[in-house]
């Protein structure tokens, strides 16, 4: 007889009513069978879980609860103790026979074989899982296909999303459901900038030297969009998002010390559009963050950060000495430059030029299939830039969103 109660090191996943009832159920119990039924689709359905229910169910627990295997895997950077991988190997094999089970015979439910949910389960990070265990002949293979995956995607939220807020209240991560989904590829132009912020992310993912990054220039050049692009590029190498708002800097002590636990992970401290006024005093916190605070960096954070000031700290002509009663005016000029000096790498954006620009509304325009004349092109995407801002990425996209609508409504 299949007992839960025998599981070493997955015993948490009897915490869970489903598994629990379906256990009681398996050992002879009397359990209402069209109850359990409905509450597994409920769950396929909350969970976009298709195909055998039963097996993908607990899957899908197995990946997304912690447990002392996926804190091991976590903590230690990606390994296992010996007799800690042979406990696992046990549950496995225990489980591995109520993966078999038909929910047609156990519940009666003939559709329950192979569910197919209204809005199906896309995480990539959940379907590699499933791929690997299906090649998986041996229970080490598939003790080694659940390691594989905790040392790659994590666990629970760390293995859903790709970028996390930080919550003051609950000082916790909290996944951001609806992160862009684009890439590299997908941004048109700055070839040169994209090649430096990939070149210096996929050595920080590779565990090699690799340095802060601000990113400076020109509004709507297509900043922010290289770093959430190059986060969705290195997902599958462990990468996550964190971003930050200025007001958060005071936490980064308790948020760089939360994300030192995950040391299989690596994270960017995101922080977009930043500068400070002369009475912020937020950026102390940076600084110190970045170098010469008491605790040192974690190794698996840096801290990337976009905007439209080379130098972050607004300065004002009195800094340079006009009308200035500063004894040191030395002194108060290096403390305001010395933030945007502790990012190693500056990456700088200008703004496009008009064949730059056309070049950027062209590229997006043929992503959907659309080609214009040259000259038709010039005109329309040149006037468009006239009646806005002037040339950049952001206008481009703004014409070609415009353009895209007059030919659809057409």
């Amino acid at each position: 007889m299949l007992d839960l109660h025998n599981l070493l090191v997955c015993h948490h996943l009897l915490d869970d009513k489903i598994i629990e009832d379906f256990n009681k159920l398996m050992g002879g119990a009397s359990v209402n069978k069209g109850k359990l039924a409905a509450q597994f689709i409920e769950q396929a359905e909350k969970l976009g879980l298709s195909g055998n229910i039963i097996k993908v169910y607990i899957l899908y627990m197995l990946a997304h609860k912690n447990n002392c295997v996926s804190y091991a895997v976590e903590s230690s950077g990606g390994k296992i103790g010996t007799s800690l991988y042979k406990a696992f190997c046990h549950d496995i094999d225990i489980l591995s026979k109520l993966l078999v089970l038909k929910p047609s015979i156990v519940l009666g439910c003939e559709y329950l074989d192979d569910y197919e949910p209204t809005v199906k389960n896309v995480s990539a990070a959940f379907k590699t899982l499933e791929e690997n265990l299906l090649t998986a002949k041996t229970v080490e293979e598939k003790a080694d296909a659940f390691i594989e995956y905790y040392r790659t995607y994590g666990s629970g939220d760390m293995a859903d999303y790709r970028a996390f807020r930080w919550s003051n209240s609950d000082e916790e991560l909290v996944g951001i459901k609806y992160f862009e989904a684009m890439s590299l590829d997908e941004l048109i132009g700055y070839e040169q900038q994209k090649q430096q912020l990939k070149d210096n992310t996929l050595a920080f993912v590779e565990g090699k030297p690799a340095n802060n990054v601000l990113l400076v220039g020109a509004r709507g050049t297509g900043k922010s969009s290289g770093v959430k692009a190059v986060v969705n590029s290195f997902f599958d190498k462990g990468l996550r998002l964190v971003q930050l708002t200025k007001d958060q800097l005071i936490a980064l002590p308790i948020i760089m010390e939360r994300l030192r636990t995950y040391s299989s992970k690596k994270f960017i401290i995101f922080l977009d559009d930043l500068s400070f006024e002369e009475f912020e005093v937020e950026y102390k916190y940076l600084k110190s963050a970045i170098e010469g605070g008491a605790s040192a960096k974690p190794e698996n954070v840096l801290i990337y950060a976009t905007s439209n000031r080379r130098h972050l700290i607004k300065e004002s002509y009195k800094n340079r000495g006009v009308d200035d009663d500063d004894m040191h005016r030395n002194d108060t000029l290096n403390e305001t430059i010395s933030l945007s000096d502790r990012f190693g790498l500056i990456i700088n954006y200008l703004s496009p030029n008009q064949q730059e620009y056309l070049d950027i509304v062209d590229g997006l325009l043929r992503q959907h299939g659309v080609v214009l004349d040259k000259e038709e092109l010039r005109i329309k995407a040149g006037a468009w830039a006239q009646e806005h801002s002037g040339r950049s990425g952001r206008i481009a996209q703004q014409f070609v969103t415009y353009y895209l609508g007059q030919i659809y409504n057409k």
